[in-house]
């Protein structure tokens, strides 16, 4: 009987310590239009609270975020993804558009309530329309007291990367998904940035070793990095902590993360830079002019010289694949669900150029994915109801589920899944066509929720289906999220209706203590007249009738390809030329001599 008081005592004493030491992170967010001009020219940019770059969100592992949205833009919606976070218990709190959540009207405000329990580097940005290139994206840092290399550094840094347009999302993203531009070539971006800006400055102390939290927010442009005259050792990728290992350049495609400990040097006499290269692979087109570089410096001494750059004779990155997850979580074996994904490119009958999987392009549904499986009852394990233009996939509990993606596109795609770090067991070189199941995998397999498949390559991830929720599986190149490079895993629904609840409708949960979605998330979707019930098309009545479903353009005639949609859109501008210059012409108030 002692025994059991002494333990008990010992558990309320435990509870009591994690009590005390999580904390309520609080921020009210009004996200609104700004200007700004990191590479000089000056354009509206979307800040919050007035300011941009926008505020980093800081957390301890454990603690409780609440982030209060109003969307004070005036002219477009908006949401909230945080990109990394697990949101165990909570994928109503994920962000993407249509599939968690309705977009957050003008005027409109919208809470996000979340526990974090996973350390790590991550950031957070908008996940609609995409809008986030405009400016809606910021670091998140979650800080771990446990951290395995916490006593092999001195200070913590954060150093983002970017890309950034000189026009507005909406309008570039008209162009792109035009008949005009019948290849699907992305909008070049006019400049890098590191933190934000260009000519960045990090004072440093000689002998001092700190860890750089680095974060690609791009919408397109991987990044090489690299510290001049210092080496890395990389200690963390996309929130899981990894054996060190020593590198002299990483590659960051849109999305990645790395944590690295650079030790400074003894000698304070030189500033040193620090070269950020965008990956010129990934445009269709370089432009003359561009500049694909950006440069900080590590600055040991105000008064010495800030150093042009060394010349770079080839990029040579540290292969991310032979990271070992410091855990060592082995190799999940014998997966009892395999998925296969073959990616390609291709035009519509609208001329325009579209991503698919499976033949299957992207098209949001009018219900949210997540409140098609919160209402169907036992109808959410039939992927049937949640629409032909989704790629939807059901996944059951704790399966061991595998992604077998075969890249039939000359481009890279860098591959994130929500929900989830994967592990990495297969990524071919270049031109190595479809997986044929050929492969020797790694005993301990790198984790990670962004991976690149390299240009008609192929990769193969597994993950544990332990976690239930709607969860995207997309590339993260935001012009193909566009373009609809997307699939949808919907995890355990039966279980999402036992946990989650639309309270205060007619579609609430049975079970009293499901969590309530909170009313802002309701009033966010009446507000805009869309519907919280129902499967894609909105119909509550026979789930399995999809008429009236959000769809893409028809197909192309059959024939007709891209390079016909080329000399087809060239024929009609030079006949709206000719005849602008016959109206020109006819307009001219003309003389007649004789």
């Amino acid at each position: 009987m002692a025994s059991n008081l002494a333990v008990s005592r010992l558990l309320t004493l435990f509870f009591l310590i994690c009590y005390t030491i999580a904390a309520i992170v609080n921020h009210d967010f009004n996200i609104s239009w700004v200007t700004a001009q990191p590479d000089g020219f000056s354009r509206p940019t979307i800040g919050i609270n007035g300011q941009w770059p926008i505020p980093q969100i800081t957390a301890n592992v454990g603690d409780r975020v609440i982030i209060n949205v109003f969307n004070g833009l005036g002219n477009e919606t908006t949401s909230l993804h945080f990109h990394g976070l697990y949101m165990n218990g909570t994928s109503h709190m994920d962000g993407p558009v249509s599939v968690t959540q309705c977009t957050i009207p003008p005027g409109g405000s919208f809470v996000y309530d979340f526990n974090i329990n996973q350390p790590g580097t991550y950031w957070y940005h908008s996940h609609d329309s995409g809008q986030y290139p405009d400016g809606l994206r910021g670091a998140l840092i979650v800080n771990d007291p446990d951290s395995p290399y916490k006593d092999q550094y001195d200070e913590e840094l954060v150093l983002t990367l970017s890309d950034w347009y000189h026009d507005q999302m909406p309008d570039l993203l008209r162009r792109f998904m035009s008949y005009a531009n019948p290849t699907g070539a992305e909008p070049v971006p006019k400049a890098a940035l590191m933190n934000e800006t260009q000519d960045l400055d990090i004072k440093v102390e000689p002998g001092k070793t700190y860890m750089f939290r680095i974060i690609n927010m791009a919408a397109l442009a991987a990044q090489y990095l690299w510290f001049e005259g210092h080496t890395m050792r990389i200690v963390e990728v996309d929130g899981i902590y990894t054996e060190a290992a020593e590198a002299e350049m990483i590659y960051l495609s849109a999305a990645q993360r790395y944590s690295v400990l650079v030790t400074m040097k003894d000698d304070a006499s030189s500033n040193f830079a620090i070269v950020g290269s965008m990956d010129e692979d990934l445009f269709d087109v370089v432009p003359p002019n561009l500049n694909p570089n950006v440069t900080g410096w590590l600055v040991y001494s105000d008064s010495a010289t800030r150093p042009t750059p060394a010349f770079v004779n080839e990029f040579d990155p540290f292969d991310d694949f032979t990271l070992v997850p410091y855990d060592k979580l082995p190799l999940f074996a014998n997966p009892d669900y395999s998925v296969q994904l073959d990616v390609k490119m291709d035009n519509l009958g609208d001329g325009a150029n579209y991503a698919w999987f499976n033949n299957v392009t992207y098209v949001r549904p009018k219900v949210n994915t997540l409140y098609t499986a919160l209402t169907s009852g036992n109808l959410a394990t039939n992927p049937a109801i949640y629409g032909e233009h989704v790629n939807p996939f059901i996944l059951e509990k704790d399966q061991t589920v595998e992604i077998v993606l075969n890249n039939m596109d000359p481009g890279k795609h860098p591959f994130h899944l929500h929900g989830h770090a994967f592990q990495t067991v297969v990524r071919s070189q270049e031109e190595a066509g479809n997986y044929v199941h050929n492969e020797t995998f790694p005993e301990f397999p790198m984790r990670r929720d962004v991976v690149t498949v390299r240009p008609n390559g192929n990769i193969v991830l597994r993950f544990k289906a332990d976690n239930p929720g709607i969860w995207l599986f997309h590339c993260h190149i935001e012009w193909h999220v566009a373009s609809g490079l997307v699939a949808t895993f919907i995890e355990r629904p039966l279980d999402l209706q036992n946990t989650l609840s639309l309270a205060g409708t007619s579609f609430a949960s049975p079970n009293s203590s499901a969590l309530a979605i909170p009313t802002s998330h309701i009033e966010a979707c009446a507000k805009q007249d869309i519907p919280i019930a129902g499967n894609a098309a909105g119909n509550q009545i026979d789930w399995l009738d999809l008429r009236g479903q959000n769809s893409p353009p028809e197909p192309l005639p059959e024939g007709f390809e891209a390079k016909g949609i080329v000399a087809l859109t060239f024929s009609a501008v030079a006949a709206l030329g000719g005849m602008g210059v016959i109206a020109w012409y006819g307009g001219l108030d003309r003389k007649v001599v004789g």
